[in-house]
């Protein structure tokens, strides 16, 4: 016998389209290096995962996990360590650790170079209905590149990069080419995350707000 599936409630609806204030900085970085979006809390922190990847201009090559006071969100293919019970990322939502007024998470890309984020959750509230999310709202400074050595290879490479007396100058020109420290590439970010907002855009189709029961006849 086949059963209609269940209809999706306003409860339902209403908690598909919140949304939230995510602000991630990578620790370290002086002066600041910080991304700003507002983000679906249905998202989950495999998703969220890969949208800071977009927002850093990252490519996604390493390990990473979040963590918070009391658990690690890791990919569901790698193996289980550390001292804090760990969760599958994929199936937790933001808005299932999401507290009311602000949640902070840590995250960390690339276990090497140990890139480590500060993710800022804030500012709970039902979205726009003609807005796309995750929307990018702004930032500042161009991430590091991959693979460069973590903050300290970082620095020592901008160091030999902007001094023309730098031994490894040259070397430094080559490896990073035309990378402007100063300046974030915002136009790579906005169409990354619009494919990522046409997928929820497409999965949000399937769920129509439902439309409110007529009241009974006297």
């Amino acid at each position: 016998m086949l059963h209609k599936p269940k209809q999706k409630s306003a409860e339902d609806f209403e908690s598909f389209n919140e949304i939230a204030t995510i602000r991630v900085e990578l620790e370290d970085t002086d002066p600041l290096i910080w991304r700003e979006m507002e983000a679906p809390t249905s998202m989950t922190l495999k998703a969220l995962h890969e949208t800071i990847q977009q927002l850093m201009g990252w490519f996604d090559y390493h390990l990473w996990e979040f963590s918070d006071k009391t658990y690690r969100y890791i990919p569901s293919m790698v193996e289980d360590w550390g001292d804090k019970p760990s969760r599958n990322a994929g199936s937790v939502r933001l808005r299932d650790i999401c507290k009311p007024k602000r949640t902070i998470l840590t995250y960390v890309y690339d276990f090497g170079d140990d890139w480590r984020m500060r993710v800022v959750i804030s500012d709970i509230r039902q979205g726009d209905p003609g807005m796309d999310y995750p929307h990018y709202l702004g930032g500042e400074r161009a991430a590091p590149p991959e693979d460069c050595g973590g903050i300290p290879g970082f620095y020592d490479l901008l160091d030999a990069y902007e001094n023309p007396d730098h031994p490894n100058h040259a070397q430094a020109r080559e490896y990073l080419e035309d990378y402007d420290p100063h300046t974030i590439d915002e136009l790579p970010i906005r169409y990354a995350l619009g494919r990522i907002a046409n997928r929820r855009n497409a999965a949000r189709k399937r769920h129509p707000r439902p439309r409110p029961r007529s009241a009974p006849s006297v």
